[in-house]
C-alpha cells in the first residue's frame, strides 16, 4: 500500500523524460529537463553558472524568436506552435533575470555548447506549453528538439548568441569608460595650474602640469575605447542557419538569409551573414581581437594605476604629489598608515584579464577541423574579462579619481630643486654647458640658479624670468623653451 501511495506521489510530483541514453526523473516545477540534468550532473567544475549570464540568456531567446519567425515562413512550423515559441522566448527576453534558476548548468563544460542550447530549448518549450496551457514536459506539443530547434544547430545557434550576448555587456562597458574618462578630464582642468616636474626612467625630465598628466590618462583610455569600439563591429557577423558545420543541412532554401533578417528586426542590430558558413562555423578569430582589446585596456588601466601609486607614494618618503581618498587602515600593525587599495586592486583586475585573453587565445587555437568544441571556455573568459573591468573601471572613478587632491607645494617644490629644469637653459647656454651645470648641481646638491649665478652665466632677474611660475606654467615654457631667449635677452 505503501509503495503504490509512494509512486503515486512521485507521477504527481515528477515527470518521466527520455534521452537517447534513457530516462529521468524531472520535478514537475522545473522548466528545464533531462538534457539539463544531465550536465548538472557530468559537469561540475566552477560555482558559476550560466544563469548568472543574462545577455546570453537574452541572446539565446532572440535566436530562438528569429528561428521560430523563420520556420513559420517555411512552413516548418505550424502558427500556434511558432507564435507559442516566440512568446515563450519573448519571457526570456523582458525579464532575463527572473530565469536564472532554469539555467543552472556551469558554465564550464564540453560538448561545444550543447547542454546550454539543449536547456534553452527545454525551458523555452515549457514555457510555451504553460502558455498554451498544456502541463511542462508535453513534447508531444512542444518538443525540444523537433520544434524549439527547429532548422538549427548548438553549432550555428552558440556561437551567435555569444556574439550577441558580447555586443550587449560591451555597452555597460562603454558606459563606465565614459564616466572615468570624463572624471579624468575633470581632474585634468582641476590640476591645468598644478606645476610639477616631468620624469622618463623615473629620472627627472623636463616640467608640466599635473593636469596635462591626467589629460593624458584620460586620452589613453579614449583611445582605447574607439578600438573597442571598432573592434565590436566584427561580432556583426553571423553564422546562423549553417546550423552543423556551415553546410545549411536541414534548413530550407534561402533559410539563413531569412533568419538573419529576423533576428536584425528582434535586436535592432545590423547583423549579416556570414561570407563562408563553413568558416565561420570552426572560426573564432573575433574573439582573439576583441580579447586583445581588452587586454589593451587592462594594460592601459594597469599603466595609470601604476602611476597614480606612483605619484601618491609617501607621504613623506615619496612622490607625494597627489593624495588618494583614504578608504581604510592600511596596516595591522604600522599606525597611521594608509594604503592605495583601489589602483593595487585594479591592477590585479588587469593581470585577471591578461590572463583570460591567453585563455581565449588558446581555446581559438584549439578548434579542429569543422568545428571548436572550446567556445564555452571563450564565453567564460570574455565574459568575466568584461564584468571584471566594468567594475574595476567604476570603482577607480568613484573610489579614487573623482577624490583625488593635489599637493601643489610640494609639486612646485619638487620643480625648483629638480635638475631637470636646465633644459630650459638649454637653448640659451647650450647642451654641452647644460651637462656641467646639471653635473656640478648633482655633485654638490646645489640648485641650477645657484651654479649659474656662481659662473655668472645669467642674472638673477633672467632667471626670475625664466624659472617663474608663469613662464613655466605656460605651453610656451613648457613646450617651446627656445622662445625663452627671445623673452629674456
Amino acid at each position: 500500500m505503501e509503495t503504490v501511495q509512494a509512486q503515486t506521489h512521485q507521477a504527481e510530483t515528477t515527470r518521466t523524460e527520455k534521452d537517447l541514453l534513457g530516462t529521468k526523473q524531472v520535478p514537475m516545477q522545473l522548466y528545464y529537463g533531462i538534457h539539463t540534468l544531465r550536465a548538472l550532473d557530468n559537469f561540475k567544475i566552477s560555482k558559476h553558472t550560466v544563469g548568472e549570464q543574462l545577455n546570453f540568456i537574452r541572446a539565446l531567446a532572440q535566436v530562438k524568436k528569429a528561428s521560430a519567425q523563420a520556420n513559420l515562413n517555411f512552413g516548418k512550423l505550424n502558427e500556434e506552435q511558432s507564435l507559442a515559441i516566440q512568446k515563450a522566448c519573448d519571457v526570456l527576453i523582458e525579464h532575463p533575470e527572473q530565469w536564472s534558476s532554469s539555467f543552472p548548468s556551469d558554465v564550464f563544460q564540453g560538448g561545444a555548447g550543447t547542454s546550454i542550447n539543449m536547456n534553452s530549448n527545454e525551458v523555452i518549450a515549457n514555457i510555451a506549453l504553460e502558455l498554451m496551457g498544456y502541463d511542462k514536459g508535453r513534447y508531444d506539443i512542444i518538443h525540444p528538439n523537433d520544434h524549439v530547434n527547429k532548422s538549427q544547430s548548438t553549432n550555428d545557434v552558440y556561437p551567435t548568441a555569444l556574439r550577441l550576448a558580447t555586443y550587449y555587456a560591451l555597452d555597460d562597458l562603454f558606459k563606465v569608460m565614459n564616466q572615468l574618462i570624463q572624471s579624468l578630464i575633470l581632474k585634468a582642468s582641476e590640476f591645468n595650474f598644478v606645476l610639477k616636474m616631468g620624469r622618463t626612467q623615473l629620472q627627472d625630465a623636463v616640467p608640466m602640469t599635473l593636469g596635462q598628466e591626467f589629460h593624458a590618462f584620460a586620452t589613453l583610455l579614449k583611445e582605447d575605447e574607439k578600438l573597442i569600439q571598432q573592434t565590436r563591429e566584427l561580432l556583426l557577423e553571423i553564422n546562423l542557419g549553417a546550423t552543423a558545420i556551415g553546410t545549411g543541412v536541414n534548413t530550407p532554401q534561402g533559410y539563413a538569409h531569412k533568419v538573419n533578417q529576423y533576428l536584425n528586426d528582434i535586436t535592432g542590430l545590423n547583423l549579416k551573414g556570414a561570407e563562408d558558413y563553413v568558416e565561420a562555423t570552426s572560426d573564432c578569430g573575433v574573439f582573439i581581437i576583441l580579447s586583445s582589446t581588452l587586454k589593451r585596456l587592462a594594460v592601459k588601466l594597469s599603466k595609470i594605476c601604476n602611476d597614480l601609486r606612483l605619484l601618491s607614494s609617501g607621504p613623506r618618503t615619496g612622490l607625494a604629489e597627489i593624495r588618494l581618498p583614504e578608504l581604510q587602515a592600511g596596516s595591522s600593525i604600522m599606525p597611521a598608515k594608509v594604503n592605495p587599495v583601489i589602483p593595487e586592486v585594479v591592477n590585479q583586475v588587469a593581470f585577471k584579464v591578461i590572463g583570460n585573453e591567453l585563455t581565449i587565445t588558446f581555446a581559438a587555437e584549439a578548434g579542429q577541423l569543422q568545428l571548436n568544441v572550446m567556445e564555452p571556455v571563450i564565453a567564460v573568459s570574455l565574459n568575466e574579462s568584461i564584468e571584471l573591468l566594468i567594475n574595476a573601471i567604476r570603482t577607480l572613478d568613484e573610489k579614487c579619481v573623482q577624490g583625488i587632491t593635489a599637493n601643489e607645494q610640494t609639486c612646485f617644490d619638487a620643480v625648483m630643486r629638480s635638475v631637470g629644469i636646465i633644459t630650459l637653459l638649454d637653448p640659451i647656454l647650450g647642451h654641452a654647458k647644460c651637462d656641467e651645470i646639471g653635473k656640478q648641481c648633482i655633485a654638490e646638491n646645489k640648485t641650477i640658479q645657484e651654479v649659474v649665478l656662481e659662473q655668472g652665466l645669467l642674472t638673477q632677474q633672467q632667471l626670475d624670468t625664466i624659472f617663474s611660475f608663469e613662464n613655466m606654467i605656460s605651453e610656451i615654457a613648457v613646450h617651446h623653451p627656445e622662445e625663452v631667449i627671445d623673452r629674456v635677452s
